[in-house]
């Protein structure tokens, strides 16, 4: 290309990508057709004198995310650089929350119901939060621990409605009980059976994952040697909200539920969309076999996480897109 063909390109160039001109409104300003603008563009970029970044925040890893993405069947998915410095045996790092909590600020939207689960990463999101539009948040389950609740899900219930300045629907219960008698019999309390009763207008909801093992799984670790082991024998391999899946996705363990503050599952396949928030090498395998279920529609991950899912060769996804559209599409 000669100067005055450089030049011209430059104009073209500018106009189309900096200032949002069509083809044909460069073609009549500068005289020639609008193919021949196309192919001066074409050239533009073959000759480097136009160049195309596509640039995000150096946490987040746009190719896995959409790799992610397409071969779980999700409607979202964002993976996050995994820390330099993190181990195997480390939990979902922090920063997950952080972005999970600008996740839902883009998902939530004015008037809608506001679902968490408990989970140390669904805390860490909570305590995140700067914006959120004026909804209503219930509380999905029971507690890990009564006395830790005013440091655990129930403030991240309340710090969540605070931040939307709406309604604020805590659980004040265990998460699980000794028998199905004694649940049944704190859903029947009233503050409880309020927050029950917004289950089904839950539209977004925030859950965790963990493995079946100590340290990654809340309800693991509140059972006993026994009960261990007999969910093992089932072949847990992961564990969301208090409900028990295998390797492949299928859920297990149903009578632990009866002893459970928590929502069904059935309801959580009905809530629009339910994002997972869950990372680390050692969570790998569970978040697959969660995914898997069909239950979770959005994944907040890590590196670490994402590389092992995206080699994983089991049994195929049951895309979370199947269900409902939010907008009732």
């Amino acid at each position: 290309m000669g100067p005055a063909e450089l030049v011209q390109a430059a104009a073209m160039a500018r106009r189309f990508y900096l200032e949002g001109k069509s083809k044909i409104q460069i073609a009549e300003e500068f005289g020639v057709s609008r193919f021949k603008v196309a192919r001066v563009l074409e050239t533009a970029l073959e000759r480097d004198l136009v160049r195309i970044e596509i640039r995000v925040p150096s946490e987040l890893d746009a190719e896995r995310s959409d790799a992610l993405r397409a071969r779980y069947g999700l409607r979202h998915a964002v993976v996050v650089e995994s820390p330099a410095d993190a181990s195997e045996e480390a939990a979902d790092p922090e920063n997950l929350g952080e972005v999970a909590a600008d996740l839902l600020g883009e998902l939530v939207t004015e008037g809608d119901v506001l679902g968490l689960a408990w989970g140390r990463s669904t805390i860490h999101m909570a305590a995140a939060l700067h914006r959120l539009p004026p909804c209503t948040v219930v509380q999905l389950t029971g507690v890990y621990d009564a006395g830790t609740a005013d440091r655990g899900s129930v403030e991240a219930v309340r710090r969540a409605a605070e931040v939307s300045g709406g309604e604020a629907h805590p659980i004040y219960a265990p998460m699980l009980l000794p028998d199905p008698a004694t649940a049944a019999a704190l859903r029947g309390q009233t503050g409880i059976a309020r927050a029950f009763e917004h289950f089904d207008k839950v539209t977004v909801a925030c859950v965790s994952i963990g493995s079946w093992e100590p340290g990654v799984s809340t309800v693991y670790d509140m059972l006993s040697d026994d009960e261990r082991a007999h969910y093992a024998s089932l072949g847990a391999a992961a564990e969301m909200s208090a409900h028990l899946f295998d390797a492949e996705g299928r859920r297990i363990g149903r009578d632990l539920g009866e002893r459970c503050i928590t929502v069904e599952a059935d309801r959580l396949r009905r809530i629009p969309e339910v994002v997972a928030i869950a990372g680390g090498r050692r969570k790998a395998a569970a978040i697959g076999a969660v995914l898997r279920s069909g239950l979770v529609t959005s994944l907040v991950t890590d590196t670490a996480a994402a590389d092992h899912l995206l080699l994983e060769t089991g049994p195929g996804p049951r895309p979370a897109l199947e269900r409902t559209d939010p907008d009732g599409a």
